[in-house]
């Protein structure tokens, strides 16, 4: 055990395994060897996978679970501000002492051996959901589901598929078919799965799997139902009607994400009062959040401030569905991307909401799109588009033109970590 802090350790692990994707799980079974198999003996496993909603149904199920009297660890990825968001230990996110300890152990357990950055960060996970008490283990995938790193638990208590649609192509192929088998690859022999809204061709080969594995399919549309009725929620499934407030996570892609959350509440258990806290309790930051103080509030304190990390067109979509219901007010974009990213694909239905758009590139990401050619996509969208320096000039600007705007900053749960970690 060194006395280096968690940040040195992972800047050493980022130098000796760089920041690459390259999926294979045989690494992460080497290495969890080594540990014992800690992913063994953590406590039952609710595992998440799908392209966009994963972490807010993993916050719903969450919250459910917490406002039961019960304890739930939870593993997520990427991280925001810092990397101990990560993991939560039974309802609180791990501190400082244990989490440079695990990086340390975990390191020393590798020894030279070949690994990436993700595969030994999630062994570290495991090993700590193994040594602190809980009732439940909420893991959320990092990429696809067949061979990530998260995908070495062999028995979960319920797996829980979001809706697919095209991202990471590189990685899990050209179309939703084949994006949702890698996704799919989380099913297990005889574990009941949640699968939310999908496409037809995504959802026909999640059922094939599905059906060669034995796993019971609790499906949208089949098993469970959810949507809006008059300013409220309703969800059917099997066991009954919920008449539920509207989620508090803003917009209108969050009912459906609601509702596989109390799909798989309902399924392990959970009670009505489980299923409402889940629904208005959840907090999960960078998803239409709106910043409300801070260093850049008080660039424009007039200006009605948002920030949202969704990347794919898919996040497009919904976040544009959420802009057009939000009371009529100027709006303009502040937007950073990464360039392994359809910006054209996300840009084009933000297009109709957006008065304005300021292209900045990510600090201190050297996968950033530049700014000049997230402007460019901007005005091939039909956009009014300009770049700024940084967000904060960006913001600066909007403001003097139109002092009390809306100001959406999106793109990239990069820029969003970057634009909290300033905030304060």
């Amino acid at each position: 055990m060194t006395d280096a802090s968690s940040d040195a350790i992972l800047d050493r692990m980022m130098t000796l395994h760089p920041k690459v994707i390259d999926l294979t799980l045989d690494r992460v079974l080497r290495l969890a060897a080594a540990l014992g198999h800690p992913e063994r003996r953590i406590p039952p496993v609710v595992h998440i996978a799908g392209t966009n909603g994963k972490g807010s149904t993993q916050a719903m199920i969450r919250a459910g679970i917490e406002a039961s009297g019960a304890t739930a660890h939870a593993y997520t990825s990427p991280h925001l501000a810092r990397f101990h968001e990560r993991i939560r230990l039974a309802g609180n996110l791990i501190e400082e002492p244990a989490l440079a300890a695990l990086l340390d152990e975990c390191v020393t357990a590798n020894g030279p051996e070949s690994i990436t950055f993700f595969e030994i960060t999630t062994c570290a996970a495991f090993l700590a959901f193994a040594r602190t008490p809980a009732d439940w283990t909420l893991l959320e995938v990092g990429l696809g589901g067949r061979l990530d790193a998260t995908n070495i638990v062999q028995a979960p208590r319920l797996t829980v598929i979001t809706p697919v649609s095209l991202d990471h192509q590189q990685y899990l192929g050209d179309t939703v078919a084949q994006i949702a088998g890698e996704k799919a690859g989380i099913l297990k022999r005889g574990v009941p799965c949640v699968i939310g809204p999908q496409t037809v061709e995504g959802l026909a080969v999640i059922e094939a799997r599905a059906a060669r594995l034995g796993a019971p399919v609790l499906a949208f549309g089949q098993h469970w139902h959810v949507a809006e009725d008059r300013g409220r929620m309703v969800f059917q499934d099997e066991t009954g009607l919920l008449d539920l407030p509207l989620p508090n996570l803003p917009g209108p892609h969050q009912i459906q994400n609601a509702g596989a959350a109390l799909a798989a509440l309902r399924h392990l258990g959970f009670d009505a009062a489980a299923c409402e806290a889940a629904v208005t309790r959840a907090v999960w930051p960078a998803r239409m959040q709106r910043l409300r103080h801070g260093p850049l509030v008080e660039v424009a304190p007039r200006v009605e401030l948002w920030l949202d990390g969704g990347h794919n067109p898919a996040g497009g979509e919904a976040l544009a569905a959420t802009l057009a219901r939000m009371p009529a007010r100027p709006t303009h974009l502040i937007c950073g991307m990464l360039n392994t990213k359809d910006i054209g694909g996300y840009l084009r239905p933000l297009a109709a909401q957006a008065q304005s758009l300021t292209a900045v590139s990510i600090p201190n990401e050297k996968n950033t799109l530049p700014a000049e050619d997230t402007c460019a996509a901007g005005q091939a969208a039909g956009m009014a588009a300009t770049t700024a320096p940084s967000v904060a000039q960006a913001l600066a600007r909007i403001a003097a033109a139109d002092p009390e705007a809306r100001v959406l900053i999106c793109g990239s749960l990069y820029l969003a970590g970057q634009v909290l970690r300033e905030n304060g």
